[in-house]
């Protein structure tokens, strides 16, 4: 993977204009972005393979880049980031995600406004499957709908058996429904040992090619498979009839340069934090708080660049204290740019993003899809 430089001049992440940005904040670089959706379909094998998910940017304009590269399907984990996909003329949007309460109907007024996009959306259990016929035949449609299968992370999902294959036999027969395949999330899966991590794929997805297998001898045919997050990616590439369903590759971090050594992708957001005190000789502080950066993961949850001995002391809602003997070189107003852990819960702490072309920003991106409810 192209890595950032550690020269003070050079860097292809340093702004001309830095003046201009607000800190903190996080910046996008679309030429990189480009690039990592066409290393995207080379990998995939072409952009019918894939569905990445758009939890990780959450915006129309990245959207849009994918849609000119030949990606028409999208994975969504909020109605809000389905609709901003149909309104940007995606043709098709998994909702991977059980609806319960009114996000039934919301889902389904969601397929009725927008009818040149299909939309579909999960399932894992009798009761939510009835809702959803019940609502989708009121409206007279046709939701096409995914049976969620639990391979392993136990977050979601049904297990692969005989209840799984009840269950999609009554989907397939369910009014106002359409079986449209399964959905199975790996997410615990990523040991950064690429042989490892391809035996415990295959042991994770073999009741999956059995269910399938099984329903489909019994005249019960599973289109589709959405599959894998970003760590398998490269691995589930390799099956037939498989939808790559990783989001994480289009923006990348550096958790996942940490897991998946395997994959080769380009940093294409950056926060931008300043110093804004230095309260002992040794000691930064960075208006980079938990608010701006992503705080579920440990630290250090932003990789300092130009900063690899920095230690994380301190984080609170605002601020970010770090121990260097380079402190020193860092007077109150310094900018300092990091790449975020985890980019995709870091994307949801910002309202903007800044748009980075030729190292100047030039404009900037709401985030759209940050919102709960776009019109539905």
């Amino acid at each position: 993977m192209t890595e950032p430089s550690s020269g003070q001049g050079g860097e292809w992440f340093r702004l001309a204009n830095e003046e201009d940005v607000p800190s903190p904040a996080l910046l996008v670089y679309p030429e990189r972005i480009e690039e990592n959706l066409r290393r995207m379909v080379a990998t995939a094998g072409g952009a019918e393979r894939l569905r990445p998910h758009v939890k990780t940017h959450k915006l129309p304009q990245i959207v849009t880049l994918a849609l000119s590269l030949g990606i028409t399907k999208f994975k969504a984990a909020t109605i809000a980031e389905a609709e901003m996909c149909a309104m940007q003329g995606a043709p098709d949007v998994l909702l991977a995600y059980q609806p319960v309460g009114p996000n039934v109907r919301r889902v389904v007024e969601l397929a009725r406004k927008y009818p040149r996009t299909r939309v579909s959306c999960l399932v894992d259990n009798a009761e939510i499957l009835a809702a959803l016929s019940g609502a989708a035949a009121a409206a007279r449609i046709a939701l096409d709908v995914f049976l969620d299968l639990n391979i392993g992370m136990d977050r979601t999902g049904i297990k692969p058996g005989p209840e799984a294959a009840a269950l999609y036999r009554a989907l397939s027969q369910a009014p106002g429904l359409r079986a449209a395949g399964f959905h199975a999330y790996d997410g615990h899966l990523h040991d950064p040992d690429h042989a490892q991590l391809v035996r415990d794929a295959a042991a994770t997805f073999a009741p999956v090619w059995r269910l399938r297998e099984e329903l489909g001898a019994a005249g019960l045919p599973v289109p589709l498979v959405v599959a894998g997050g970003t760590p398998t990616f490269s691995i589930l590439a390799g099956h037939a009839g498989v939808e790559l369903g990783a989001g994480t590759l289009v923006l990348w971090d550096f958790g996942d340069t940490e897991r998946c050594p395997d994959l080769d992708f380009l940093p294409a957001a950056l926060l931008l934090a300043r110093v804004i005190s230095r309260p002992t000789p040794n000691r930064l502080c960075l208006d980079l708080g938990h608010k701006a950066v992503a705080s579920e993961m440990p630290q250090p949850r932003v990789k300092l660049l130009g900063l690899p001995d920095a230690v994380f002391v301190l984080h609170n809602e605002e601020h970010l204290v770090v121990e260097t003997d380079r402190a020193a070189e860092y007077p109150v107003g310094t900018v300092v740019y990091g790449i975020p852990r985890h980019i995709c819960p870091t994307v949801a702490l910002q309202s903007e993003v800044f748009v980075v072309r030729g190292r100047r920003m030039v404009e900037t991106w709401p985030v759209v899809a940050r919102a709960r409810r776009i019109t539905l």
